[in-house]
């Protein structure tokens, strides 16, 4: 069940509430009409049990059960911290 759970990678924009971070997910598409290469960004606030995130970093998210209205994914590994 765990490996079916849609997995995204962004960076951290904001860590100011507890255990909750808003993570900025980019994805680059070609445009349909006239295939210039667009630049889509989506924040998504995540869950962060123990408020190890802070802004800049990057990480992983993984979709989980939801915690609250706005909140069903969850802070799975830091990849990269901020410098």
């Amino acid at each position: 069940m765990r490996e079916r759970r849609r997995q995204l990678t962004g960076v951290v924009t904001s860590d100011k509430m507890d255990k909750t971070v808003i993570v900025e997910v980019e994805r680059r598409y070609r445009h349909s009409r006239y295939k210039k290469v667009v630049r889509g960004v989506k924040k998504y606030m995540a869950h962060d049990e123990e408020n190890a995130c802070r802004i800049g970093d990057t990480v992983r998210i993984i979709e989980s059960r939801p915690y609250s209205r706005r909140k069903r994914w969850a802070v799975e590994e830091i990849l990269e911290r901020a410098a």
